[in-house]
């Protein structure tokens, strides 16, 4: 129904993000908002689906096509809901996804929350053959540089963002540590670091 919205990013959640065009705020569910940090007050095009259901329509975006595509690739697959596609694709590029599957490396893709071996072994057994793997990773469209004076806001965010994605407390709580160690320039930094440490 929406292909896209583009307008001015008025809000980042660690769930969502918020675009208003033409006077209407959209609250859209991203994998990860801080990847749209950059465009924080500036206009910008978020890829969009709308997934209607008994008790809510979910309106979830996307940074580019391919990780759109890559979402409604994942939620046809039995036992794939729309939360777990998104956790999928806030820890790993489309690309990575693809390359896993192609190669039936289960072992990778168990290592996003909510997805166990017969999970993994369906993802493959649906999508093999069915996507195609590109020769540029998508992740070189997300490079952001956001600058902060204060590393501890940062760490916290990402944290929320980590949780909202269904990592547990006992988890994070490592993660935390490691985080500590690290300076960042932007949540969206520390986030793929504490996702390089929940899958590592």
């Amino acid at each position: 129904m929406y292909a896209y919205i583009k307008g001015t990013l008025t809000e980042l959640n660690p769930t969502h993000v918020v675009v208003e065009a033409s006077g209407v705020g959209f609250e859209i569910q991203t994998p990860n908002s801080y990847r749209f940090q950059k465009y924080m007050d500036k206009e910008v095009i978020v890829h969009t689906s709308l997934i209607v259901r008994e008790d809510a329509q979910l309106l979830y975006g996307f940074i580019n096509q391919e990780e759109k595509d890559m979402f409604h690739s994942l939620i046809k697959v039995t036992g794939i809901g729309p939360k777990s596609a998104l956790a999928i694709l806030a820890s790993s590029s489309p690309n990575d996804v693809k390359i896993a599957i192609e190669n039936e490396n289960d072992a990778y893709l168990t290592k996003f929350p909510g997805i166990g071996k017969k999970t993994a072994r369906q993802i493959v057994l649906d999508l093999k053959g069915k996507v195609q793997i590109n020769d540029i990773d998508s992740k070189q469209a997300l490079e952001l540089g956001v600058d902060s004076s204060s590393a501890a806001p940062i760490i916290n965010e990402a944290l929320l963002a980590l949780e909202a994605l269904g990592y547990s407390k006992r988890e994070l709580t490592k993660v935390e540590k490691a985080l500590n160690k690290d300076s960042f320039d932007s949540v969206d930094d520390a986030v793929k670091r504490g996702l390089q440490l929940l899958i590592s």
